[in-house]
């Protein structure tokens, strides 16, 4: 499984280099907090919504902890996405390391 760090999606944000954000989290989840710019796609919704997604496109997936976000990459990967990659640790980790003003759950 290809996994991005915080730190890394951080530096490749800085310099506009923007892949798809893909939050797989419930509604409710990301009420609390969320990235800029993500597209929101829960996971029981995935596999009908995949459509909305390109394989030719870099996408980071991401979830709380990064363990359901890591799935749907896996998921993807087997459709033929290949530029598809986990966000370690999730909203969490990135609210630890990079944005300690983010709401925490």
């Amino acid at each position: 499984m290809e996994q991005i760090t915080p730190e890394e999606l951080k530096a490749r944000l800085d310099r506009n280099d923007r892949p798809l954000l893909l939050d797989v989290r419930q509604d409710w989840e990301t009420k609390l907090c969320r990235l800029e710019n993500a597209i929101h796609i829960p996971i029981e919704e995935i596999e009908v919504r995949t459509d909305e997604l390109s394989p030719d496109e870099d996408i980071v997936v991401y979830c709380h902890q990064g363990v359901r976000s890591a799935a749907v990459a896996q998921y993807l990967r087997q459709l033929g996405f290949t530029r598809v990659k986990n966000l370690a640790g999730g909203l969490d980790h990135w609210a630890r390391t990079i944005d300690p003003s983010m709401r925490r759950y």
